[in-house]
């Protein structure tokens, strides 16, 4: 082994080690790993960032804006508005959300699709009773299985077709084989397969996550209040150390105004409507004075509010106080008359809030938006909000204005989960948003144009039609994934320089000199598989693609074979959450723990991979 391969070895396994550890970004590892082969010289300066211009790259980033172009043209939602009517028989439940978020997941990112039917399954799971945990998990293999099915289906696939020596696959050179494993998958998902996922029974058909009717309460700033006069935040700062108050609203003259600012200078007589725990009540009713709105009235003029105070908060601590019930009662009424807007949604694994505090972002300054509640492995948070550090996967009761809300949850990397109002949008967007899309396949199909182009003029033609913005197209990228892929194809191609991936295919050729064809695809494609569930699958690809292809070589088998069992196996990361998005997405509102998803995700592998060898085999070789 030469100095050079040796280098390339060592920076391979570091970088994976650390893509395994998963405390560093994997686009920030990805960088690391191109400077690396950089400063030992294993890459020229003027190739180093090739990488951002490879026609992968661009195809990938192409495909995210048309995603975002589909998605608010309302053709993804006319699809998923139709699943409210097929009742609420598990099976068929089943059947149809992985059916449609495996066709949807052919054409757009699979996180893309995943997000818009997530609060679906959650909505038609409280409805018939049973946890989400029964259909999320399905739903999001179903995600996966569909990206096999078409060249832009999923990073990996462009990635793959950028390694063939005879020119890119085409748009459906992965349909054969994608399509056969899509419905195996779907077959056994939806007869067997969703009976193997855990049961997480909710207390109820219609419980929440956050029973939220339990914590708000109404305050009243009375007379001669030493707070008349002063700021919401040295109001809430009197008892900063000791309670954990959120402040949803404040009424003044029976008008509410919603997530108030904390530079509001409050009056006489302001009502606050405020979310706590009763601990936490009791300590911010000793600090700052203040009253429950409820019994203002019949105290008034009284020397001792305690005996009140302490009458609602003792009865408040058994879950049953009557003025308490009241309270929740009124601001049950508000939230119903649509002027508090509440609504739960998931911290996405690329979301600007992970490692953050709600503290240290000021989300009600920036976003006018409130953090009222947070939930982690199934459970309520019961530390004080403003200072727990979010990570993905958490579950947020979040309160803002209903039009800016989805927006302000978008772009801070947040899904909402439950109920939610499908964006139809005009049959006029719908129509340009199909057209753009399907002339973009067609010119594909028909060789008029390479991938790239015809994408990258389809995601134009988006923009130029007001199907959105410029920024939204911008943001619509998910820049991450752009570096990762950016950085790691030249570290790849150090690999294959070097000699080091055909050094690898010399040692694999010890044991695959005597294997059959479909015994050595089988050993590629379960190799990467197993890669792909702790590592990024674009990375998966990148680093086993060389090998493969020399692989192929030493063995004279076809490349094509070669290159399509690395594309199956670097899409079907099943057996862990961090092994794809779309898993770590479910994981929290299903409340599935790491090893749970095995029980689904092996018998899936273990089939997929029955099904994608001959299918290889007969297609490919």
């Amino acid at each position: 082994m030469s100095i050079e391969q040796g280098i390339v070895f060592a920076v391979l396994g570091i970088t994976l080690a650390m893509f395994v550890w998963n405390r560093i970004r994997f686009d920030v590892v990805a960088m690391l790993a191109l400077l690396a082969v950089a400063i030992s010289g294993l890459v020229p300066t003027e190739e180093l960032f090739a990488g951002f211009g490879h026609p992968a790259v661009i195809t990938v980033a192409a495909v995210l804006v048309i995603s975002q172009g589909l998605v608010n043209g309302g053709v993804v939602d006319n699809i998923a508005r139709l699943l409210g009517k097929i009742g609420h028989r598990p099976t068929l439940q089943v059947l149809t959300l992985t059916s449609v978020v495996a066709l949807c997941s052919g054409f757009i990112n699979n996180v893309g699709a995943l997000a818009l039917l997530m609060p679906v399954a959650i909505w038609m799971s409280r409805e018939a009773g049973r946890s989400p945990s029964l259909l999320l998990m399905p739903l999001a293999f179903g995600s996966l299985l569909g990206g096999t099915m078409t060249l832009i289906g999923t990073p990996p696939n462009i990635i793959i077709a950028s390694y063939r020596e005879s020119g890119n696959f085409g748009l459906f050179d992965f349909a054969p084989v994608g399509v056969a494993i899509t419905l195996a998958g779907i077959v056994f998902i939806t007869l067997i397969g969703w009976r193997l996922t855990p049961r997480r029974e909710e207390a109820s058909a219609n419980a929440k996550l956050f029973s939220v009717g339990e914590y708000l309460t109404e305050l009243r700033l009375p007379k001669d209040s030493n707070h008349a006069g002063s700021t919401l935040h040295s109001l809430l700062a009197a008892a900063e150390d000791e309670a954990d108050i959120v402040v949803l609203a404040l009424i003044r003259d029976e008008k509410l105004q919603a997530v108030p600012s904390t530079y509001k200078i409050l009056r006489e007589g302001d009502v606050l409507l405020v979310e706590a725990d009763t601990s936490s009540l009791q300590v911010f009713l000793d600090k700052t004075k203040l009253e429950l709105a409820n019994q203002a009235v019949e105290d008034e003029g009284a020397d001792d509010a305690e005996k009140s105070k302490d009458k609602v908060i003792g009865d408040a601590s058994e879950g049953n106080g009557k003025n308490v019930e009241k309270d929740d009662e009124k601001a049950a009424a508000r939230i119903d008359k649509g002027e508090l807007y509440l609504v739960e949604a998931v911290i996405a694994p690329e979301s600007s809030l992970v490692g953050q505090t709600a503290n240290r972002l000021r989300l009600r300054e920036r976003n006018q938006l409130n953090i009222v509640a947070v939930a982690r492995l199934g459970q309520r948070l019961k530390r004080r909000i403003g200072d727990i550090r979010f990570n993905a996967g958490d579950i947020l009761l979040v309160q803002g204005f209903e039009d800016s809300l989805s927006g302000t949850l978008a772009e801070l990397g947040c899904l909402p989960l439950a109920e939610r109002g499908l964006k139809l949008g005009s049959p006029r967007n719908t129509a340009m948003a199909s057209g753009i899309f399907l002339v973009s396949i067609a010119v594909i199909v028909a060789g008029l144009l390479s991938a790239p182009v015809a994408l990258v003029a389809g995601a134009v033609a988006m923009v130029l039609v007001k199907l959105m913005s410029a920024s939204e197209a911008y943001k619509a990228i998910d820049w991450s994934v752009i570096v990762l892929l950016a950085a790691m194809i030249p570290v790849g191609q150090a690999m294959e320089s070097t000699g080091g991936a055909a050094l690898i295919a010399s040692q694999m050729l010890v044991l695959g000199e005597n294997l059959s064809t479909a015994s050595v695809l089988a050993m590629i494609l379960v190799g990467t598989t197993l890669l792909s569930n702790v590592v990024n699958n674009a990375a998966a690809a990148i680093v086993v693609a060389p090998i493969a292809l020399s692989l192929a070589s030493e063995l004279q088998m076809p490349s094509d074979a070669v290159l399509m069992a690395v594309a199956v196996g670097a899409s079907c990361a099943f057996m862990t959450p961090i092994g794809h998005q779309s898993n770590a997405l479910v994981m929290e509102p299903g409340g599935y723990e790491f090893g749970d998803y095995w029980r689904l995700g092996l018998p899936l592998t273990i089939i997929v991979t029955i099904v994608a060898v001959p299918m290889i085999m007969l297609v490919w070789t």
